[in-house]
């Protein structure tokens, strides 16, 4: 008789089972064949033309810089204190409701100076403040 031990067919399978390698390829051949027609319609239509328009160059934002030495201007307008900023920003806040100020400030500029000037151009109404940086 001949009887087989288990250890005999405890063989490593050196074959790759490829049916679900193929399995998976077919579906995403078919969800391509399904989507491709989908990516190239398109829709006609017949849009309106218009005459090219000039940006709005009066409604800029007033420049606020602070240099090394901590001296402040106002669209490149030296100023000289806070008191005088204050009252400034204030004028031009009458005359636009919706003013906003870009901060140019040196970066050696000590935080509490940057501090006192964002407090004064707040205490002057004006809630649009942005800083401007240079990229490196």
């Amino acid at each position: 008789m001949g009887f087989k031990t288990p250890s005999d067919d405890q063989d490593a399978v050196s074959e790759i089972n490829v049916t679900p390698l193929v399995d998976v390829m077919l579906v995403l051949v078919i969800i391509l064949l399904v989507t491709a027609p989908l990516l190239t319609q398109s829709v006609n239509v017949a849009l309106p033309k218009t005459a090219a328009t000039q940006p709005d160059t009066e409604k800029q934002p007033m420049q606020l810089g602070l240099d090394t030495e901590g001296r402040i201007t106002l669209n490149k307008q030296p100023i000289a204190d806070l008191i005088e900023l204050e009252s400034s920003l204030k004028n031009a806040l009458l005359t636009d409701p919706e003013l906003s100020i870009h901060v140019y400030a040196d970066q050696t500029v000590n935080y509490g100076k940057v501090a006192e000037v964002m407090a004064t151009v707040q205490h002057a109404g004006i809630g649009k403040l942005a800083f401007v940086t240079q990229e490196e």
